[in-house]
């Protein structure tokens, strides 16, 4: 284990996260306990916890498996914030009124750290292994229980372990780039990144969850989305980011643009972006990490577009016959072609056969595995009607149980369409050196939830 000299530790890494951190009340101190309630790592920042506080927590909530079901315990007056990551609990404790959604992230963003440094697992062996970074690790990210740099990069540069490469301890600038970059506004992002070719790739990727009864009446529709950015830019680049968000688009604006207006219910941002710029003019700006990053998420239930309509049918042709027919009709452009749809039409339990009687594109056929009737197209192209008709033989059976109805599910990969109609507008770079950065958008519309009852 190797520590950089001349790295300032624990400093504030700017005036607007001095007063962050003076408004959030500071944490006693971090454990790792495994599920028998045995105590791992125990790393305190202040003393008002005591050490039977902390047994009483053992043996009440870890070792009786009470986790789960109370992540927030008090006890004696004190307040324990715990969440579980596989075979390990992580426990934060205070005795201060503090943000606890905030000592949440802290935590997921310990877990993050650790997994970077362990090859990406985290479990009680890696902890019994490592325990010398652990501990070195909770000194650097965490000062007086304020949180400070919780970039594994960053962090990679001057806390090394075993036959990791480190940085040259007599290089002046390189020690000079690590306090920068630790200290200074943007912790994500180093200085002095160069590339030959300065590119930026947006992805756009939503989760659309749309469930249909059997009246073919939309009963929930949502988009889960994220805007995904790999960042090859040289420098300090700001970006500024903008989208068809209803708030920004004037009426002018729509009426120019083929593009509706979204209305955002929930999002949540990378640490890069800019809030206040965001609050005053709805424009993502920041400074972006190097390399790939998630610059946001969000959550839309307003005018959602459906990929696909259902058309199911079930038909009874005697006592131990069904007929099953499904007609799928592409919504979306003819331009755009789907890929990797595979639809489950679910068959009763006591199916002894099933024969696909037409089908027009695709493969289909009953697993019964499955117990259902699996139908797999690799290309859908927009605007296009396919039907599939099956015939299922069922084997007889003592009870006269009726066929309680499972829904028929799909799963698709739509490309250059999005279910919400989020569009970029604009990606503005600007950078000292005024280079003209290639820009890449790409969108990407994939099954969640996608059911609809018979």
């Amino acid at each position: 284990l190797k520590v950089a000299p001349g790295v300032p530790r624990r400093r504030p890494q700017s005036a607007s996260h001095f007063r962050v951190v003076r408004a959030f009340a500071m944490i006693s101190s971090i454990l790792l306990i495994n599920l028998k309630g045995e105590i791992l790592i125990w790393r305190a920042y202040k003393d008002n916890v005591s050490r039977i506080e902390w047994q009483a927590f053992c043996n009440r909530v870890v070792a009786a498996k009470e986790s789960r079901d109370k992540p927030v315990q008090s006890i004696n007056g004190a307040h324990f914030i715990h969440t579980m990551q596989g075979d390990v609990v992580l426990v934060a404790a205070t005795k201060d009124n503090i943000n606890v959604v905030l000592v949440f992230k802290v935590l997921y963003k310990l877990v993050e750290v650790f997994k970077a440094y362990f090859g990406g697992s985290f479990d009680e062996n890696q902890v019994r292994k490592n325990f010398v970074l652990i501990y070195e690790l909770l000194d650097e990210v965490i000062d007086y229980g304020y949180p400070q740099i919780l970039e594994a990069d960053v962090l990679k540069k001057y806390i090394t372990q075993g036959g990791a490469k480190s940085i040259d301890l007599n290089d002046q600038e390189q020690l000079k780039k690590i306090t920068v970059q630790a200290t200074g506004v943007c912790s994500w992002r180093a200085e002095g990144i160069k590339y030959r070719k300065n590119e930026v790739y947006i992805d756009v990727v939503e989760s659309v969850n749309i469930l249909m009864s059997a009246k073919r009446e939309r009963l929930r529709a949502d988009v889960s989305g994220q805007i995904l950015v790999k960042c090859q830019l040289s420098g300090m680049p700001e970006c500024k980011f903008g989208m068809n968000d209803k708030l920004v688009m004037s009426s002018t604006d729509r009426a120019r643009s083929a593009e509706k207006g979204i209305a955002l219910d929930d999002y949540r941002f990378h640490q890069c972006v800019r809030l206040s710029k965001f609050d005053m003019d709805r424009e993502i700006t920041f400074i972006p990490p190097d390399g790939v990053f998630e610059l946001m998420t969000y959550r839309i239930t307003e005018n959602i577009e459906s990929p696909f309509k259902l058309l199911p049918s079930v038909k009874m042709l005697g006592r131990n016959r069904l007929e099953l027919s499904l007609q799928v009709t592409a919504m979306y452009d003819r331009n755009i072609t789907a890929t990797n749809v595979k639809i489950d039409f679910p068959c009763p339990r006591n199916t002894a056969r099933g024969n696909i009687q037409k089908i027009d594109h695709g493969r289909a056929r009953f697993e019964p595995a499955q117990g259902a009737i699996i139908w797999r197209i690799r290309r859908f192209p927009g605007r296009h009607e396919y039907t599939c008709l099956a015939e299922v033989e069922l084997a007889s059976s003592f009870t006269d149980k009726q066929w309680v109805k499972p829904p028929i599910t799909m799963n698709f990969d739509v490309p250059q369409f999005t279910a919400s109609g989020l569009r970029v507008r604009f990606l503005k770079v600007q950078e000292k050196s005024n280079y003209r950065p290639v820009k890449w958008i790409r969108y990407l519309t994939r099954a969640g939830s996608y059911q609809h009852r018979i």
